[in-house]
């Protein structure tokens, strides 16, 4: 009979492990269920990927994670010296986890890691998906289940959106973590010279929505697996704040999913599946969707410390069931 759990082979294309917070990086959650299913895990940075004679590869270095016991002690080791990895020959998987920004070096390893997927390797999340659903133009495909929203260089065009919706939030199409991200209240005088920064540091629109007063009470993140809602935490902003992202000093609170929001995951979720957007966290405000998190989705160590589950292995039981 077939071992139903081979061993796998994993390549993580993420940040430099010695950077990140191994209190609240779902990243390293996987990895440390990916360890403990026996599977072998090797990292990578972006930089570390390259295209050479029709392969796809990768320099990295096997490693070994664990759970810290107590604070400083370390919380992984490398078990060897970096190597040149074939992602099709010698990896079965590689999750794509490095945080934006969703720049041209992104796109670039979403072009090579589609090939390797073209050679037999799952990718997660798909590339080709990933390339195409940046969070806040992905979301553009759901605009009745958004706030009111506009995308646009136009100083003329932000000033119309506000003159009907009053007070507004102007964010990057690009950003992440809630960098700049402003609120502009009616009558603002603000708001030319903040549209002119943003036509000086982006070539890109930038985005405008309707600001949801609502958001004092909470931005919800809710993760989604192969389509299926999996948990959620309500994430609220400090005092004096609007940006409730975790990143920018908001807080995790316990949370389950209203009726509306489940309805927002059953729309969502057969077009996630479909494109093989395995992980996936989407952030909804007030019943209103605002953003769809395909590239390095968080939250799931506050999501599993409140409700006592374990997303990661919920995450790996869907990876080796498509492997399988």
């Amino acid at each position: 009979m077939a071992n139903p759990n081979p061993r796998l082979r994993i390549a993580v294309q993420m940040d430099a492990l010695e950077h990140i917070n191994v209190a609240g990086d779902s990243s390293y959650a996987m990895m440390l269920e990916a360890r403990a299913r026996g599977h072998r895990v090797w990292h990578y940075l972006p930089a570390g990927l390259d295209w050479v004679e029709g392969r796809v590869r990768a320099v990295a270095r096997a490693v070994e994670v664990a759970r810290p016991s107590a604070p400083g002690e370390p919380h992984f080791h490398w078990l060897g010296e970096p190597e040149p990895l074939d992602l099709v020959a010698d990896i079965d998987v590689v999750l794509m986890r490095q945080d934006p920004p969703f720049d041209m070096g992104y796109i670039t390893a979403t072009h090579l890691l589609e090939r390797a997927q073209a050679g037999g390797t799952l990718v997660v999340n798909d590339p080709a998906s990933v390339r195409n659903a940046p969070e806040k133009l992905f979301v553009l495909n759901y605009a009745d289940l958004m706030p009111p929203t506009l995308v646009t260089r136009s100083l003329e065009s932000a000033k119309a959106f506000r003159a009907v919706h009053g007070e507004i939030v102007v964010k990057p199409l690009y950003g992440n973590a809630g960098a700049a991200v402003f609120h502009v209240p009616a009558g603002d005088s603000n708001l030319p010279a903040l549209v002119e920064m943003f036509q000086h540091v982006w070539r890109e629109p930038f985005m405008v929505q309707a600001f949801l007063p609502d958001v004092a009470k909470g931005d919800k993140r809710i993760v989604l697996i192969d389509g299926e809602p999996v948990g959620a935490i309500n994430r609220l902003p400090k005092s004096g704040e609007i940006r409730s992202n975790l990143a920018a000093g908001g807080s995790a609170h316990a949370t389950e999913l209203t009726a509306e929001e489940q309805a927002i995951c059953a729309r969502l979720g057969p077009d996630l599946k479909r494109l093989g957007l395995i992980f996936v966290g989407i952030d909804v405000i007030a019943g209103r969707l605002t953003e769809i998190n395909v590239t390095s989705p968080t939250g799931i160590i506050a999501i599993d410390r409140f409700n006592g589950t374990n997303t990661p292995a919920r995450f790996w039981d869907c990876v080796e069931a498509r492997l399988r």
